[in-house]
């Protein structure tokens, strides 16, 4: 015989002031903090990179191609954006969600959509500032990322794969990831928040709905899709950057003027250092901030503006973000001495970033002005795995000429890359020693 048991109800057997609680939700905040949020589509025109012998007539011939090949073609591009300040419409998002666009197409939370107006932005940070005509608009509250603890709780929200606003959660896994060859200054914070294409300058928010990071990148597996590592841009570095994009249009990074390494445990035992980490000063330029501030070969930067520097790294992000004629207060060792010292930043002068079809055989090489007066040009930064790196490029390498034409300034180098066709012969000094470099 069967016997049926009456279903119980969801709230049987609990005493019902249990049963009346509301449950936990993120929704009272999310829906203070999603009107601020916004997606962005993008369209652009890009060049086609096209084989030499495509041109060549026999070839269009002999292989029924045409000849009139298109060499540029259409761009789409899905991201995401913060409102920063809904009173003058601007919004924060990625460089690389507007790179190379005609067009911008924010839509907001609640339906509407503007054209917007690209303000500036920064490459090197991957942040870039838009304004969308409209001053009836929810700008979000900015909140603290330095004092993120790592298992704090965030939110990302954006628009993945363009499904439409979307929000996950999670944790901060790490703060502080540099290395990654993401960016050209990379102090990420990492979290498990669920981040996919299409979340790029995104809001990573707190439990109060203060935004405390940008969504950036993603490790992603074969798929494309998130593995639970994600990093995002610390807000208070975004913020810092979007400062000077909305007054200057774009970010006069200042220049220490030194060259530095990380402090290992043997580099501080054989300079009888007494500390474990921080940015080793392994020379010192000529006429620089540093100089003038009377810093020295073997100083051990150990803060700046109070702020812990663990690394060159460190040293590097915290002197880039600020902004020229600024002054900082740096702390250091010197022989066993503690000391401090205010340095105003100079404003990075003499410096080019070759990029682009004119400049190809250098692309990904940052030059400046050498200390020594006439003799060829320094580079200061190869992008790894770049054009220039692949020809064999390093940082430091005095580049004194150019198919034989000896360089005394950036200029004589865009003239001299600008006018060729099929290669160059660079004569590099590197430390002691000089050499040949072919680029084809």
């Amino acid at each position: 015989m069967v016997c049926w048991l009456p279903i119980a109800t969801a709230t049987a057997g609990l005493p019902a002031s249990v049963g009346a609680e509301p449950l936990p939700s993120l929704a009272p905040m999310l829906e203070r903090v999603l009107p601020a949020v916004v997606n962005i589509a993008t369209t652009g025109r890009v060049q086609v990179q096209q084989n030499p012998l495509s041109r060549d007539p026999f070839f269009q011939y002999f292989f029924n191609m045409p000849q009139n090949q298109p060499r540029e073609r259409q761009t789409n591009s899905l991201g995401s954006g913060v409102i920063i300040d809904g009173a003058e419409g601007y919004v924060v998002t990625n460089y690389h969600v507007i790179e190379n666009a005609d067009e911008i197409n924010v839509r907001l939370h609640d339906g509407r959509s503007f054209a917007a107006e690209v303000i500036g932005s920064d490459p090197e940070a991957d942040i870039a500032v838009i304004q969308i005509p409209s001053n009836d608009l929810y700008g979000i509250a900015i909140g603290d990322s330095e004092g993120l603890r790592v298992g704090d709780f965030v939110v990302a929200i954006g628009n993945p794969f363009g499904l439409g606003q979307t929000v996950t959660s999670g944790i901060v896994s790490a703060k502080g990831r540099s290395g990654l060859g993401i960016e050209g200054y990379e102090d990420f914070i990492q979290t498990d928040a669920s981040i996919n294409q299409g979340n790029s300058g995104g809001a990573l928010v707190n439990l109060h709905g203060e935004l405390v990071g940008i969504n950036t990148a993603i490790l992603g597996g074969r798929g494309g899709g998130s593995v639970g590592i994600g990093f995002a841009i610390p807000v208070d570095m975004a913020m810092r950057l979007t400062r000077q994009i909305v007054e200057y249009g774009e970010v006069k990074r200042g220049r220490l003027g030194v060259i530095v390494q990380d402090l290992t445990p043997d580099l501080a035992g054989a300079l009888d250092i007494d500390a474990n980490s921080g940015a080793l000063i392994s020379q010192v330029l000529p006429d620089s901030a540093a100089a003038d501030a009377g810093l020295q070969e073997g100083d051990v930067v150990t803060a700046v503006n109070g702020r812990s520097i663990d690394s060159a790294g460190d040293l590097r992000n915290e002197i880039g973000l600020s902004r020229a004629g600024e002054k900082v207060e740096l702390e250091y060792l010197r022989d066993g001495d503690r000391l401090v010292q205010e340095v105003v930043i100079r404003a990075v002068e003499a410096e080019i970033s070759l990029k682009g079809p004119a400049s190809k055989y250098l692309e990904g090489a940052t030059l400046g002005e050498s200390s020594e007066d006439k003799m060829g040009v320094v580079v200061l930064k190869v992008e790894p795995g770049s054009g220039a790196w692949r020809s064999g490029l390093r940082e430091q390498d005095v580049i004194l000429s150019i198919n034989r034409v000896r360089i005394q300034s950036l200029e004589d180098v865009e003239n001299a890359v600008a006018r060729n066709a099929s290669g160059l012969l660079l004569n590099i000094r590197r430390g002691n020693s000089a050499l040949f470099l072919v680029i084809r």
